[in-house]
């Protein structure tokens, strides 16, 4: 499920975006800024913030997790179920572990979003399909153009 294109993705985005509905069928959105592949088929996603996520995923576990290269206008959804692993639960420290190695320890992480990865589908800017000479070197100059922002002196670049 977590290809090599997968992990290279999320380890280029900066922000995942986690939608959960309840289960009346009331969705909710949000960026979460900690998280990281976790085997061959789990997404950890750190739980710093996110009551009504939590409280969505206790009444209905079925999720989709996306996260997209802002510049190369590329990435992922991946649709799964989640479950919320807590401190006291087996395996919590090594979780923890990989989701430190992200942000260090400064955040208060109170759980874990683990994520068992179902169905993954590309996210791809339009522009590559209907523009076909399109390609990541020309997309992401152009994006550093439309957010006015530059490159840092000596960061290696596609």
């Amino acid at each position: 499920m977590l290809n090599a294109e997968v992990l290279q993705s999320i380890r280029e985005s900066v922000l995942c975006w986690l939608a959960t509905a309840s289960k009346a069928g009331e969705p909710n959105v949000s960026p979460k800024e900690m998280f990281c592949a976790f085997g061959e088929d789990k997404i950890l996603i750190a739980n710093i913030a996110s009551p009504n996520s939590v409280a969505n995923i206790a009444e209905n576990p079925t999720v989709c997790v996306s996260f997209v290269d802002v510049f190369k206008q590329k990435g992922f959804k991946v649709k799964g179920m989640a479950r919320i692993v807590r401190p006291e639960q087996t395996g919590y420290a090594e979780m923890l572990a990989a989701l430190h190695q992200l942000g260090g320890e400064a955040f208060p992480i109170r759980n874990i979003i683990e994520v068992t990865v179902r169905r993954v589908n590309p996210i791809v800017a339009p522009s590559y399909w209907l523009f076909p000479e399109t390609t990541e070197k020309n997309q992401i100059e152009q994006a550093l153009r439309t957010y006015g922002v530059g490159r840092i002196p000596g960061e290696a670049h596609p």
